[in-house]
Parts: C-alpha cells; structure tokens; sequence
C-alpha cells in the first residue's frame, strides 16, 4: 500500500534522518531506538499546532514514573481538532432509529465557540474541572473540545450509570459544572435520567452551574433540579466568533478517566493534552490509515476510552459517525445500515459485538455493500479466531482487520493494526510505534513464544500523569511499577508470536492455577465460545481443599439447557484443544453474565462473588443484578 500514510512517513522519516525503513516492522524498531526523532518528524508529518518545540523532548527519561515528554512545549489540543470550518460533515449522529442529525465542521467551531464562552461566563478557568453525564451526542463532544480549548479538564459518564456509579467518580473530581441529558433511548424505549440527576447532585456540592442537554424530550422539564439551565440558554446569549485557544504545557491536564472500579472505588486517571493528542493521531493516522474526509465510526459510550479516542479522529479532517443506543436495535442490520447509507470508512466496536452478530446468524456481506469500509477496529475483549474467520467470510473480504488493545490507563493502545502488513488469523498485528513493548516471566526476564506479563520497558508519549488525589504518586507508582521496578506492568497475560504479533490470553490478576499450573481465561472462552448454543461464559479459580478448581458458568441461547451431551462437547473442545489442565471441573448454566459497561467480563467480582467476599462498587457493572446468580451455589459445595 504505496499510498498509505505510514507508507508516507516511512519516506519521511528515511529523508529526515537517513535511516533506512523498508518496512511497517522497520519502522517500528526505529521508533522504539528513536522515539525523540520519531516525534520530531511526526510532528510535521501531522501537522501538529504549538510552539517552543526546541527545548528538549523528554525529562527524567530514567525515571519512568516521573517521566514528561516535551517539557517546555505549548499546545492546545482543541486547536488541533478545529481544523477545518467548512460545511463538509463534522459529525452524523443516529440514536437507533429515532434521531438523526449533523453538524458541519462550521456548525462544530461556532457551537465550540459559543460554548467556550459560556463556560468562562460561568467562572470556569483554566484546571476546573466539567463533567458529562451525557449519551454519545456531537453536543457532548463539542462541550469536551469548548473545556479543552480554556484549558479546563473533561471527564464523562454514560446515562447508564447509576446514582452510586456517578458519585463515586464525579465525586472525587469536584467538578464546576455538569453537562447532563434529560433521558437516552435503549432498545426503543426513552429512559429518563433527571430523576437520577435530581439524587446525583447533593453529591457533588461543588457544582456551581448545571446545563441539561434535551435529546428524549423535546421540552424537558427541569424544575425538580435546583438550579439546572437548559442547553440553549446555557450558550444563547453568546455569539460565535474566534476561540481564544489557550496554549498550555504539553503536560497540562486535558481529560480524567476512570479505572472499572470493580475491586474498590474508581482510580481517576489524569491523561495531559500533548501526550493524548499525539498518541491518537500516531494511531489514527499510522495504524488506521484515517485521511482527511473519511468517516471514522467506533460504537461506545461515553463511559469507555474509546469515545475519547474516536473524538481525536477530527484531528485527521475526519467526519464522526455517531451512535447511541443499542446496536441490535430495531435489528441486528442497523450499525451496517449506518455503515452504508454514511459512507463508513473505519468500524470500531468490540469482540463480543462481532461474537454476537455471528451468533444471531446475520452475514452483512450479503445484504450490504459497504463498499467505503476499508478498516474494522475490534477492542475490549481479544477476538477469537472464529471471529476472524466471520469478519472475511460475512462482513467483507477486502478490509483491514485490526484486534487493538490498550486501556484507559494509555487512553491508547499498547497493540494495534499495520495497514501494510498480513493479518494473521487470533493475532493483533503489532506493537504500537515508539512503545517499548515486551513480555515478561515472572522473574523479570524478557520471553517470546511462551505466556507472560506484558509490559513497556520506557517511557511513552501517553503516560497518564498520575491519579487524582494522589499528591506523592505513591497509588500511581504502585499499580503499575510495583510488579517490575522501573517498568509498566500492565497486567495483561499475553504472548510474542513468531509474526512479532500478539496473543491476549486474559487478565493476568484473574489466572487460573490449578495445581500451580497458570492457565489464561481468554484460552478456554476462545473453545466455548465458539458453539452455536453458548451466548456467553466466565470462568474461575474456586479455592478447593488446599488447590485451585476451575470453574465455568455458561449463558445458552434462549429454551437451550445445559444437558450432559453439550457439557461433553465443551469439555472435549476445551480437552482437545487446550489441555487436559484446562477442562472445568464444574460446569454450570446461569441466566446472565456480569460484565462491565465497556462489556468486559468480570472474572473478579464473579469469584469474589463465589467465595462470599464482599464485591465493592457494583455500580461498575451494566448489570449488577447478575451476581446474584452466583452467590451460595449448591454446584460448589462438592
């Protein structure tokens, strides 16, 4: 692919500095050995908007935890977004099959403007804290990108949280003002939120201005929320005009995001504007292939780091396709409806996204074109083999299939796609330019081929900048370099392929270790996961007389039961193909599987759960009420 970006900067990067890069491999080798030429080229490769490059790229280089790339740099990352003011689409928005609308890229700069505006009017300055409780909209955007551009600090919800879920993160932020939506829609139904906005409020005494945003009402009424103003009358009296973006420090605060929050309260996680903007842009452009016009669609909620990461996508001179609601609704067809009737270039959504339109037995390929979609992104689960296979075989034969993983601690990826390479089937392609990725053993030592802890071994351009309320750094410093010192633990049990690709075989805190044996969850969902009647799974370690037994909970397709002949065929799937170590030694059928609201499966809470320990902030969870299905089962008394 002559004409891809990264095929483009490999040319610059061979005239900027002589080196030789015949490769996306090459390149990225380079990038690891040269991070300060990679981000010196880059940066004019991109285009990127600031001032007082020259003074250095990275300060305490030796010191990973107090590492800060660009010390005395000065950016905006609203400025960067704000590159076009044309009448081309900035944003399309579909919620299910209710409401459509778009917004130009000058609709996108005056509502920004205006907005900006009206958040300084209303006291806020430069590190204030704005927060949204709010659906996938182009307002929430455009309200981001207005905090951003004074230099104040985004954080968001999905209206899905509850009151408990929203307090324990907003809480410890203590935000200025509140953006909230007066309701979303789920499955065709609205579902109001100012009821929950009306007991979320006296847990956020620092509140001075609250700006309800109407999407499932046409006139809401705000009366029972004390002080609540309504969108246009938050931004009516401004006119839109330039926006005075503020140039801060490369390091300066630009968005707080949120760990699960399933073992304790959420860590809040302080990610810097220059870091944020020039990681995604070096994904969005090196590893995705997204240029000026395309129409770049990830389905999340505001909730998930991917809605921040899909937001930088404007910085390319993209357009946004934007989706709130369920993605099944009014059938499985409609994100392919958007797909083709958009123009869809890029389709971000997530493993069991694809696992479940393989299940329901829908093949796109057969009923649409999509014949703009050149990339599909997968993330938050690792994509089963089966699932490559349904990609080329019912999707599309001729796209990019890229399994990327990462996290809200990189607000990036550690892993992601080379638009010019193979793709090879259960493998993410490569490690993300300019991060030293490596996989460990248990005694620090690097390892290929073989199961171990990922890690990056020096320092990268998206380190968050440490957690709130965290004045020595003592908590950040221990969640991720306790395990190796001086180096990013991630807690990600993974594998090196011969291809320099990646195997993801689970979370490493939720290992199995029967018989001291360690056993990656991801292996055996890959075996179960892949019969018609499983719909979904979580598997355990349960404590049994002085061992470990694994223990498998199974979700089946409507009116199918767990009979002996289909607990045969898991065992054998799992037997044959994994090991005889890693056949269940109960098997047992609930009516629903917890899982975060990023649809992560949640092995943890399910084995706190088992083993009658106390599970902490269920409000992480999409659907709480499911580990009531696993307290005090008979199965496991024997």
């Amino acid at each position: 692919m002559k004409n891809a970006n990264v095929s483009r900067f490999r040319a610059v990067v061979e005239s900027d500095w002589g080196a030789k890069i015949p490769d996306f491999p090459s390149l990225y080798r380079w990038s690891v050995d040269h991070p300060d030429r990679f981000w010196t080229s880059f940066r004019d490769f991109a285009g990127i908007r600031g001032e007082d490059w020259g003074g250095g790229t990275l300060d305490n280089g030796d010191d990973m935890p107090r590492a800060r790339w660009f010390p005395d740099t000065r950016l905006n990352y609203t400025e960067n977004l704000l590159r076009r003011r044309d009448e081309t689409d900035a944003f399309v928005f579909w919620g299910e099959g209710l409401v459509r609308r778009r917004w130009s890229h000058r609709q996108l700069h005056d509502q920004v403007s205006r907005l900006a505006q009206a958040l300084q009017d209303a006291g806020v300055r430069s590190g204030d804290r704005v927060a949204g409780y709010l659906p996938n909209l182009p307002e929430t955007v455009a309200t981001a990108l207005a905090t951003a551009s004074i230099g104040a600090v985004w954080s968001s919800c999905s209206p899905d949280f509850g009151v408990e879920g929203v307090a324990d993160r907003f809480g410890q932020i203590e935000p200025k003002v509140l953006f909230a939506a007066d309701g979303y829609f789920y499955n065709g139904v609205a579902r109001d939120c100012l009821g929950k906005l009306t007991d979320i409020v006296p847990f956020l005494p620092s509140l001075e201005r609250i700006v309800v945003v109407p999407y499932a009402q046409e006139e809401p009424d705000i009366s029972g929320v004390p002080g609540a103003v309504l969108w246009d009358d938050f931004t009516g009296p401004f006119t839109a005009g330039e926006i005075a973006y503020a140039r801060l420090p490369f390091n300066h605060p630009l968005y707080i995001l949120y760990s699960s929050g399933t073992t304790g309260p959420p860590k809040c996680i302080v990610h810097g504007a220059g870091g944020t903007l020039l990681k995604h842009m070096t994904e969005h452009l090196l590893h995705c292939d997204i240029r000026p016009d395309d129409r770049v669609f990830y389905f999340t909620t505001c909730g998930w780091m991917m809605w921040n990461w899909q937001v930088s996508a404007l910085a390319c001179e993209a357009a946004l396709l934007l989706y709130d609601g369920s993605p099944f609704h009014p059938s499985p067809a409609i994100l392919f409806d958007y797909a083709d009737a958009e123009h869809m270039t890029l389709f971000g959504t997530s493993a069991k996204y694809i696992d479940a339109v393989r299940k329901a037995g829908f093949e796109p390929a057969k009923s649409h074109r999509l014949h703009a979609l050149r990339t599909m992104t997968s993330t938050g689960s690792p994509l089963a083999p089966e699932s490559f296979d349904f990609v080329y075989e019912a999707i599309k034969q001729d796209l990019h299939l890229a399994s990327i993983s990462g996290g809200s601690d990189i607000i990036g990826c550690f892993v992601l796609g080379d638009p010019t390479g193979p793709v090879w089937r259960g493998e993410l392609q490569t490690r993300a330019l300019t991060m030293a990725v490596d996989v460990f053993d248990d005694d620090g030592h690097p390892i290929r081929g073989e199961k171990g802890e990922l890690v990056c071994k020096a320092p990268f351009i998206s380190m968050p900048l440490g957690f709130w309320n965290d004045p020595d750094g003592a908590r950040f410093r221990s969640a991720y370099f306790e395990r190796f010192s001086g180096v990013w633990h991630h807690g990600d049990y993974v594998e090196l392929t011969e291809h320099d690709g990646m195997i993801f075989h689970g979370r490493s805190d939720a290992l199995l270790k029967p018989g001291g044996v360690r056993i990656g969850t991801a292996e055996i969902y890959r075996q179960v996961e892949r019969l018609p009647e499983v719909i979904g799974s979580v598997v355990i370690g349960q404590d049994w007389e002085g061992d470990t037994r694994i223990v498998l909970f199974v979700k089946l397709g409507e009116g199918v039961t767990l009979s002996e002949r289909l607990t045969n065929r898991i065992r054998t799937g799992i037997r044959t193909n994994c090991s005889p170590r890693h056949v269940p030694a109960r098997i047992i059928q609930v009516a629903d599987i917890p899982r975060t609201k990023s649809g992560k499966i949640t092995e943890l809470a399910v084995r706190d759960m088992v083993h009658g320990r106390p599970v902490r902030n269920v409000e992480a969870l999409a659907n709480p009420e499911a580990l009531e299905l696993f307290r005090d089962l008979p199965e496991l008394r024997t």
